[in-house]
């Protein structure tokens, strides 16, 4: 199936965009859902038209899956697999995805309404690293050697090592501000470290990961090492969390999923990740170069319409720059062009949904009501769509709403720091700590600052920096572990330690 420019929303000149199957990837194969009358409908954020459905599969279909999933990981075919070998799989993908690129990016760009020039940029470039950063990791799984000094007997030898054992079928539940990355990032080091996986992309933006599922296939991978099970979270996500031959949950989501997930993994310790909601504070100091330093803040919160987890929705600005800061922010938001994500010179997109519009509107008019002014936008866009005008409140305070809440949507709220005393206490006044940045010409100072700021990532003179390499994750409500990295290899295995008794006498034999 395929879909024209004019039902992508797109005012520009756009290719026809080719729909995946729709069909599941289930040991090996693509497969119809168990009931064909259950599914969900795909709609355009950028007009609020239906594109396609997806299948909304139900526990019958995970079990399915999850059953594969064991097998694989249990067959002699994948547990004598070379490392070696498992990553040159994901570099057949990679080279697959890496064919398909602009395929790709268009489809993510029409089901999750990201600009075309982020994903190519950024969702497709990001996918490709992935797979092949997690690829070389395959072969790097190392143990250790321990020294030993056992309460026994004297003339007894012992030595012990410990080596990286896979956890076994990993459920990866991702979202949908950025869904082919997240898919690449709970399927390529799970692969990488030897286990198998179910994955379920989020019910609003299935497409790329549906399609992904198709390269899977023609990259030649194990039958079960991967499947892929589309539906709602109240169906396939507790039927992943709670079903026994799953050993981790790999998630990437809200706080209030995240918390009802390991409520859930407790009873059979089942092993988690959870990277989750962000309230992360932007800190320009008094000697800040404001020619950087306003457009970071401003890119911070705006970019992918701040649909990011650490998206910079607190501003805070020492008081000598406090007005220049919130007015060019301000004038940024009001001159940032929204419109069609297929025309090239758009820099807002619309929301994902009308319910993520309404509840952006939702909780602006709550802060707006508790006393909060707006400098810019404060409202949606009329029309068709799911667009939402850059914002900036101002006028805030600590109990506010708009202050405590993630709203995920392009809403920055702008607060003025009177005292350079209070500025960790003010960046650590949020029950998240996923990401911050401090924005100064003062490095003594800014690394004193990151190290009182209770943050998983600190970023000085910029924000949203993210690398493969680079440990990601946050603390408190932000989540629970760690992604990319050595963090990949300790999130993915167990170590397990091997203890042996030897005879002293055996050499002298």
């Amino acid at each position: 199936m395929t879909i024209s420019a004019q039902d992508a929303g797109a005012i520009h000149e756009a290719p026809v965009i080719r729909l995946p199957t729709g069909r599941l990837l289930i040991d090996g194969q693509l497969v119809e859902p168990l009931r064909a009358d259950r599914t969900i409908d795909v709609i355009n954020p950028a007009n609020g038209r239906v594109i396609t459905q997806i299948p909304a599969c139900g526990p019958e279909e995970v079990d399915r899956a999850v059953q594969a999933a064991q097998r694989c990981f249990e067959s002699r075919e994948w547990r004598s697999m070379r490392p070696i070998d498992r990553g040159r799989l994901l570099e057949r993908l990679a080279l697959l995805v890496e064919e398909h690129a602009d395929e790709l990016a268009e489809l993510e760009a029409l089901d999750s309404g990201k600009l075309i020039g982020v994903t190519r940029a950024i969702d497709l470039a990001f996918t490709i690293d992935g797979l092949r950063y997690f690829a070389g990791w395959s072969s790097k799984i190392v143990g250790d050697y321990v020294t030993l000094s056992p309460l026994v007997e004297e003339a007894a030898i012992y030595r012990a090592y410990t080596e990286r054992r896979p956890v076994g079928v990993v459920a990866g539940i991702t979202p949908w501000n950025f869904p082919i990355g997240q898919a690449i990032q709970k399927i390529a080091p799970a692969i990488a470290f030897g286990c198998t996986v179910v994955l379920k992309p989020s019910e609003e933006t299935s497409l790329t990961t549906l399609r992904l599922g198709e390269l899977i296939l023609e990259a030649g991978f194990p039958a079960g090492a991967v499947n892929i099970v589309t539906g709602l979270g109240q169906d396939v996500g507790a039927a992943l969390v709670e079903h026994p031959l799953v050993r981790k949950i790999a998630f990437t989501g809200s706080t209030a999923t995240g918390q009802r997930i390991l409520a859930a993994a407790a009873s059979s310790m089942k092993r988690v990740t959870l990277e989750l909601g962000g309230k992360s504070p932007t800190i320009i100091l008094a000697d800040a170069d404001l020619e950087r330093a306003i457009p970071g803040a401003a890119a911070a919160i705006f970019s992918n319409s701040g649909q990011i987890c650490t998206a910079g929705s607190r501003l805070y600005v020492e008081a000598a720059l406090f007005d220049k800061v919130v007015e060019g922010v301000s004038d940024i938001a009001a001159r940032l062009k929204i419109g069609s994500n297929f025309d090239p010179s758009t820099q807002i997109g619309p929301l994902v949904s009308r319910r993520q519009r309404d509840r952006v509107q939702g909780l602006v008019d709550t802060g707006i009501r508790e006393g909060a002014v707006a400098l810019a936008g404060g409202e949606a866009v009329e029309g068709d769509g799911w667009f939402y005008k850059p914002t900036v409140l101002g006028s805030v305070s600590r109990q506010m709403t708009v202050m405590r809440e993630e709203i995920f949507g392009p809403v920055v709220c702008a607060a003025r720091i009177d005292d350079g005393d209070d500025i960790a206490k003010l960046a650590n006044d949020t029950p998240f700590g996923l990401g911050a940045s401090i924005w100064t010409r003062n490095l003594d100072r800014a690394h004193l600052l990151a190290e009182r700021i209770d943050a998983g990532t600190v970023w000085l003179n910029t924000h949203n920096v993210l690398d493969l390499a680079m440990p990601f994750g946050g603390s408190r409500l932000s989540g629970l572990g760690r992604e990319f990295g050595t963090e990949s290899m300790h999130a993915f295995t167990e170590p397990k330690a091997v203890c042996m008794r030897l005879d002293p006498r055996a050499a002298a034999r």
